[in-house]
């Protein structure tokens, strides 16, 4: 198996204690997520990666090496409609195939006898 490189990204932020940071890291080791970037710094003894979660109000900017744009904004695209449809799920109950199939079936009527009889 090749080891595929993923390219590198800058994250410039406000760190309370070392004032405005500028920190490299490879693209595997950073992500967005729930108002936060989240990077990697290293990992304990453990085995665990130590990440720090920085929220986007102190973050100036991020800028990432991609192998072609598009794949980004794809994968982008890809993560909003992900979230879109889990958010519609959770406010609006979820749905799956057979819940849909039973929606557009013609109704079915069923003939009921009133007891009477018919002389």
């Amino acid at each position: 198996m090749t080891d595929t490189d993923l390219g590198t990204a800058v994250i410039v932020y406000d760190d309370p204690d070392e004032g405005t940071v500028e920190k490299r890291v490879e693209n595997e080791n950073i992500a967005y997520f729930q108002d936060h970037w989240i990077v990697k710094l290293d990992e304990d003894a453990g085995g665990n990666d130590v990440v720090r979660r920085i929220p986007i109000q102190r973050v100036h900017y991020v800028e990432r090496s991609v192998e072609e744009f598009e794949t980004e904004v794809k994968t982008l695209r890809n993560q909003v409609e992900s979230f879109a449809k889990n958010l519609q799920s959770s406010l609006l109950g979820g749905t799956d195939d057979a819940d849909a199939d039973a929606r557009t079936e013609e109704p079915q009527s069923i003939e009921v006898e009133d007891g009477r009889s018919s002389e």
